[in-house]
């Protein structure tokens, strides 16, 4: 098989595994994936917001889910990690998957959004953007937007400090796709300089500059002639 044919191979598996664990740990909260490739086999991280109902008692569920996941895409000895979300407000994906469940609860979109954006915000983000795109009052599709502090969209930030999560709602009128940008508390912009404390350099006077005279400088300079003036 030629290494192009390997790639879209194994970036395809990779899509559908992520699908079938965002279904399978919908309950728990699902907030990111990452998938390793080591001597032992493949190591699967998943992180979500409630790692208890994933696990299961006596760990029989995430047994399960290993089984099913070495079955039905062909993974070499997987090892699934759980970790939990320390903070779920600042997770790209979480906060999507509950804007979604907001919206199919039937808050209006506006109200939604605006109040995601702010929890974002009090949570520590330096920047947030929400992007609601779908039939969201009419039958024709549209796209909202709210944004608050700073986004970058491409570059390197976006990769180091940039984190995006998408899910869909479900409504009568259609699917609304849901998107969300967070920029992390710790991000640090290629334009911020941060200037150490120096000590201010002791500046000489110029040699040519006399000394500062005793009394009024101003003072007239008495004749030699008169009286009392200098010899």
């Amino acid at each position: 098989m030629a290494s192009e044919r390997k790639v879209i191979q194994e970036a395809t598996r990779r899509v559908l595994l992520k699908d079938y664990l965002v279904q399978e740990s919908a309950r728990a909260g699902f907030g990111g994936l990452d998938i390793q490739r080591t001597p032992m086999g493949t190591r699967v991280t998943l992180i979500c917001e409630r790692p208890g109902i994933l696990i299961g008692r006596r760990g029989e569920l995430i047994k399960q889910l290993t089984q099913d996941i070495k079955d039905r895409f062909d993974l070499d000895n997987p090892q699934i990690e759980v970790q939990e979300e320390r903070q779920p407000s600042l997770n790209a994906q979480l906060m999507a998957e509950k804007l979604a469940s907001t919206l199919e609860r039937g808050w209006h979109f506006r109200r939604a959004g605006h109040s995601t954006v702010r929890r974002i915000m009090e949570s520590g983000a330096r920047g947030c953007q929400v992007i609601l795109s779908g039939k969201l009052t009419g039958e024709r599709h549209r796209t909202e937007r709210f944004k608050s502090g700073t986004i970058k969209y491409c570059g390197e930030a976006v990769h180091l400090w940039m984190g995006k999560g998408f899910y869909q709602a479900r409504l009568k009128p259609g699917v609304i796709g849901v998107t969300v940008w967070i920029m992390k508390p710790t991000a640090k912009l290629p334009d911020e300089i941060h200037v150490k404390d120096v000590p201010a350099p002791v500046i000489a006077p110029p040699p040519d500059v006399m000394p500062p005279v005793e009394g009024d400088p101003l003072a007239p300079i008495p004749d030699p002639g008169v009286p009392g003036g200098p010899l």
